[in-house]
């Protein structure tokens, strides 16, 4: 089966002969300025993607997908009823009561403000990551997670690693809870309460504004230090499918309406996702630059091409060539250097995209630096994760950005007038 001439010639037309060797190595930079564009934008969004999921699931570890809060100081004075009345709606997996206040804690000689958070141990196991954001547990701890019905220990504390860090305490140290804006009338006037827990873990979401601000007690503790009665902040739920945040919580709500209300992961987060969103955007236009440099690349290619061959343009066109077959030839020239450029582009985005840990790795083990120290990023390793749907609009703009710089040369390229190409060249 025979190829149609104009693919003949646009395949014949990139095997330079000698005297256009020029071209020929302008046709294989401007492929491999294609290639790396979109293998820059491939690598790109594949870490972008990559940060945005892992911290999403560090944030929703320690965090669960739907907050169920109640208007008010006192609180959701009847927790359990709440709790069955939550978990009873489809979607729900799980959910938990919390108490959330803002406190000082001091240790060593030493001092930092923290959030502190009482959980109940058995359904927060349920509800959040704690089993598997706990660094390091102590026996009275791993003791009580090992049971039918874990309970946290009354006198117990659990601090994020930094925070641990900022203290100077580890599992087994004293830790004193003051609350400077609550306190007891004396004869030298108002004490701050104070109370004095045992380091019973530390965990490590990686995250610095748990790691660093967050401390967890258990909720009966944290009801008798803030005088709360059988009262909690609220319940934190935890979905099958997290996208599904707004339906479940607007179900909620249907079920337990004002002075109840909802918070999901979305509204809480909404200002970092929105800024990694938009990150993102920005990052793909800046990247999408320079395949359109590549582009140029290709113009000057097919343009230096139909002035070396206006003699033979002129010639198929007496030979009953139509203008539409002319610049047919030039499209699917360009159009092949573009698609051999985005083929490769693909290809080699994919396979570092994929293989992203051991580069660095070998870099860092090149170069004799740390490319990501944990103690400053939070991070162990780059994160990345390939979109599809990325890849294919990656792929998509090449092919457009491509098939674009093709149309000005075919054009020249058929404008040629026969006559006086042939007369005079």
């Amino acid at each position: 089966m025979s190829l149609p001439y104009e693919l003949f010639l646009a395949l014949r037309y990139l095997r330079a002969k000698r005297r256009l060797r020029s071209i020929s190595a302008i046709t294989l930079i401007s492929t491999a300025g294609v290639a790396v564009g979109v293998m820059a934008l491939i690598v790109v969004m594949a870490v972008m993607s990559g940060f945005e999921f892992d911290l999403r699931s560090k944030i929703l570890g320690t965090n669960a997908h739907i907050w169920l809060l109640r208007h008010g100081e006192r609180g959701i004075e009847e927790p359990a009823a709440a709790v069955a009345a939550v978990k009873s709606l489809p979607g729900v997996t799980a959910a938990s009561p919390f108490t959330y206040s803002e406190v000082l804690l001091t240790a060593q000689g030493r001092t930092a403000g923290t959030v502190l958070r009482g959980i109940d141990l058995a359904s927060a196991l349920e509800a959040t990551d704690f089993r598997k954001a706990l660094k390091v547990a102590g026996p009275e701890l791993t003791e009580a997670m090992r049971s039918p019905r874990p309970v946290f220990p009354p006198d117990g504390i659990v601090l994020g690693s930094f925070l641990a860090a900022t203290l100077g305490v580890g599992v087994g140290g004293a830790v004193d809870v003051l609350l400077p804006l609550s306190g007891d009338l004396s004869p030298l006037g108002v004490m701050p309460r104070m109370r004095r827990f045992t380091v019973v873990g530390v965990f490590q979401v990686g995250y610095a504004e748990f790691d660093s601000k967050l401390a967890m007690i258990a909720i009966p503790s944290a009801q008798q230090l803030f005088r709360m009665g059988s009262a909690v902040s609220g319940i934190e739920v935890r979905l099958q499918d997290i996208f599904a945040a707004a339906l479940v919580a607007e179900a909620i709500r249907g079920r337990l309406p004002f002075p109840y209300f909802t918070r999901t992961w979305m509204e809480l987060n909404r200002n970092f996702f929105t800024a990694l969103r938009v990150e993102r955007i920005v990052m793909f236009v800046i990247l999408t630059m320079i395949i359109l440099v590549a582009a140029f690349g290709i113009v000057s290619t097919l343009i230096m091409l139909v002035m070396q061959k206006r003699k033979e343009i002129a010639i198929l066109m007496s030979m009953g060539a139509t203008r539409g077959s002319i610049m047919l030839v030039f499209i699917v020239q360009g159009m092949i250097i573009g698609t051999a450029g985005t083929l490769l582009g693909l290809l080699t985005g994919i396979v570092i995209a994929t293989n992203l840990d051991p580069i660095v790795a070998a870099l860092e083990w090149a170069f004799g630096f740390k490319a990501f120290p944990q103690d400053v990023y939070l991070l162990d390793k780059l994160p990345s994760q390939v979109l599809w749907t990325d890849v294919a609009a990656i792929a998509g703009i090449a092919f457009l950005v491509s098939l674009l710089a093709t149309i000005l040369p075919s054009r020249q390229a058929a404008a040629v007038d026969p006559v006086v190409a042939i007369r005079y060249e």
